[in-house]
């Protein structure tokens, strides 16, 4: 739900925007121009919650997983406190969508912040994370059309954008949302410790299922560029690059090559918890699920990349990673509304 002022002044706003999804929740506060740049002011608060734990199964939030989320919530209400806003949107996204007490966890939210929680559609998550990484992601080089991939803990959203000739690169041509992502998946799937193959092959064959789906709305091989959004993905990037503690900076932005993601996405799978936890790369609120999103992350780039080569003779052999996404879409598109009045 959004909450702000009735009329902004001036020719930009100072909004807040909080993202909250199955594994984590976000806040964000930037002053947002007319052009449709931002300036941050608090850049980016991260708390993983885990929120969605075992909705997959029970279809309910867990009383320790709304604790969690109130526990967040307070904290963010004293950052918002220091920091004061024309207004506050909160989304919700895929795990609120699917938990029979989602009114709970909202009433609890709203005496907390005064704002209640949006459960938005997976089509509206994709668009936003859509205009968020095409937002910062530096185009030039970049060749349209480009597909956005957001992969959550509950869902992943794919989302095509123009060719820069007969649509603007930036506007969203198809999208659709799918229900896997690194929470699911494990809680789905990779249950021992480290997964079976079995258990691997089970949750490749539930990721492609949900990809064919998704290829049925928006046609993937059309994409020349790919730009990989969410901590899964950032967090495999960091991996990749041998970061020994994760830095956004270095993640956000660089193009990575499919086939070094590829092994490491593979190794970590195979990992057990433990031996993932001794990388300081990998926050702790991820150690347990990453297996799961690198799974996933695998599967989306195989098989988009296969559907280019058929659509246009050019396999797609790498991604650029994008630390910006959903949470920025969701300022900046609030700002820019704020400001049209």
């Amino acid at each position: 739900m959004e909450h702000g002022t009735d009329m902004p002044s001036g020719k930009s706003v100072t909004v807040a925007g909080i993202d909250c999804g199955t594994n984590s929740i976000r806040l964000k506060i930037s002053r947002v121009r007319a052009d449709g740049t931002g300036e941050d002011i608090v850049p980016r608060l991260l708390r993983v919650i885990r929120l969605g734990e075992d909705v997959d199964k029970n279809h309910r939030f867990s009383d320790d997983a709304l604790q969690r989320a109130y526990t967040a919530a307070h904290e963010f209400a004293e950052v918002l406190g220091r920091h004061p806003v024309d207004g506050l949107r909160f989304v919700a996204t895929s795990a609120t969508r699917d938990a029979a007490n989602r009114q709970e966890f909202e009433d609890g939210i709203e005496s907390i912040l005064g704002v209640r929680p949006e459960v938005i559609a997976g089509t509206e998550e994709a668009a936003l994370s859509f205009l968020g990484a095409t937002s910062i992601v530096p185009r030039d080089g970049l060749a349209a059309p480009y597909l956005v991939v957001d992969l959550g803990g509950g869902s992943t959203e794919m989302v095509l954008g123009g060719d820069g000739q007969t649509a603007p690169a930036t506007q969203v041509q198809a999208a659709f949302s799918m229900n896997i992502g690194s929470v699911r998946m494990t809680e789905r799937h990779l249950r021992d410790d480290p997964p079976t193959a079995a258990q691997i092959a089970e949750a490749e064959a539930d990721i492609d299922r949900h990809i064919d789906e998704a290829f049925e709305h928006v046609p993937a091989g059309r994409a020349r560029t790919i730009i990989g959004v969410s901590g899964s993905v950032t967090t495999m990037t960091a991996l990749v690059l041998g970061l020994k503690e994760y830095d956004h900076s270095k993640v956000d932005g660089v193009r990575v090559v499919n086939q070094d993601v590829f092994a490491v996405d593979d190794r970590f799978l195979k990992m057990t918890r433990a031996e993932r936890a001794t990388y300081k790369t990998i926050h702790p609120g991820r150690v347990d699920v990453v297996g799961g999103g690198a799974l996933v992350w695998n599967r989306v780039l195989r098989r988009v990349s296969e559907a280019a080569s058929a659509d246009h003779g050019q396999p797609i052999d790498s991604f650029v990673s994008s630390d910006h996404g959903l949470l920025d879409g969701i300022v900046l598109d609030y700002g820019m509304r704020l400001l049209r009045g």
